[in-house]
């Protein structure tokens, strides 16, 4: 866990620290946020463009953000579904991690919806939460280790030529002109900027979302026989399209569950954030009072881990890849609303093909 926060204990961790590198005068492209969308956006741009210059700007540690603290729920759709010219977010994502043959323990044996009503016949999952908790459909979808795939993509940018600047946040930002990025370490001047800090940073970015804190448990491993018992042999991922909300994830035989928002008036709000205290304790309780009343089988599981992690919900739902209001040559993506794992990736190599001129962005608004 990065040692200045407070957001639990989360069960995987970002192996990968960049070289000591000094802040650069200019550079052709820089990006803000070192979570995956930022880090595949980087790594797209050198891929696609090695002879220009790359400089990916984090505030704290790559992964530091909602990217490390994820549950790593790997999911097709947006959060307002599928969505025009949207394309195949899991192919698209796995092309992307095949060709830089990058290991994000990724598997996609699909995910379940559940409801309260209109029960899948046969639905293996038959859990008591709020009425009868069902199967309802299933949906492509799987999951990844957050830690690995963090890890992975800083790597493989860095390895690209990317110059990867922790500890180094963008203040403020000149948009008449060249673009200038004021930081702490100085000035840095670019050609083409992308705010991908998503619920970070939000008066710079421009995004019209909200900021909030998601919360998630881990119980202890449990036989494969309880499994059985709850459902939950064939691994598959699930969340509720009905509310109250739940969802859900196998992480070797223990299982993942997470519910519940801490919204913010600023998004600052993450930098004091402590799980232990205000109104996070609650939360936590509340989800482990849910899972142990599921099924008679989980009744007594131990819960191992307590932990959370940012996510920025647009208006609509939808996220945002689209020009800055200040700047045709800056670009802002973010606001997934909690489906960002797989479309982050995915999304960030558009804004990378967007940012060269080689494709035009989508028209969700």
């Amino acid at each position: 866990m990065d040692s200045t926060k407070n957001w639990g204990n989360r069960p995987w961790h970002v192996d990968f620290r960049p070289q000591s590198l000094r802040l650069p005068e200019s550079v052709d492209f820089a990006i803000v946020g070192g979570g995956f969308s930022g880090l595949a956006a980087a790594l797209h741009l050198k891929t696609l463009a090695p002879t220009r210059s790359v400089a990916l700007l984090e505030a704290e540690s790559v992964g530091s953000g909602a990217s490390g603290y994820t549950g790593g729920v790997a999911l097709a759709e947006t959060a307002a579904g599928d969505l025009p010219s949207l394309g195949d977010v899991l192919t698209g994502y796995q092309q992307f991690i095949r060709d830089h043959r990058l290991d994000t323990d990724l598997r996609l044996p699909g995910c379940y919806e559940l409801s309260r009503s209109n029960p899948l016949p046969g639905s293996p999952i038959s859990w008591n939460d709020s009425g009868q908790l069902a199967a309802t459909k299933e949906v492509p979808g799987g999951t990844i280790d957050p830690g690995k795939t963090v890890s992975e993509l800083a790597r493989a940018a860095e390895r690209a030529g990317v110059s990867i600047l922790e500890a180094t946040p963008a203040t403020d930002v000149k948009f008449s002109g060249p673009i200038e990025v004021q930081t702490p370490r100085g000035i840095i001047r670019v050609e083409k900027l992308l705010f991908a800090t998503n619920a970070f940073a939000l008066e710079l970015s421009g995004i019209p979302g909200h900021a909030a804190f998601t919360t998630a448990v881990l119980t202890e491993a449990l036989h494969d026989e309880i499994l059985g018992q709850i459902g939950l042999a064939d691994r598959k991922p699930f969340y509720t399209v009905d509310l109250p909300y739940l969802w859900g994830r196998l992480l070797g035989n223990s299982i993942i569950f997470g519910c519940g928002l801490l919204f913010f008036e600023d998004w600052r709000g993450f930098g004091t954030l402590d799980i232990r205290s205000g109104d996070a304790p609650e939360l936590f309780e509340h989800l482990e009072r849910r899972v142990h009343n599921l099924h008679p089988a989980l009744s007594h599981v131990q819960i191992t881990n307590r932990w959370g992690g940012p996510i920025c919900i647009s208006d609509d739902w939808k996220p945002v890849l689209c020009t800055h209001p200040q700047s045709e040559d800056c670009l802002v993506l973010g606001a997934f609303s909690g489906h960002g794992v797989a479309q982050s990736v995915y999304l960030g190599t558009w804004a990378a093909e967007a940012l060269l001129g080689n494709r035009v962005l989508p028209d969700w608004a």
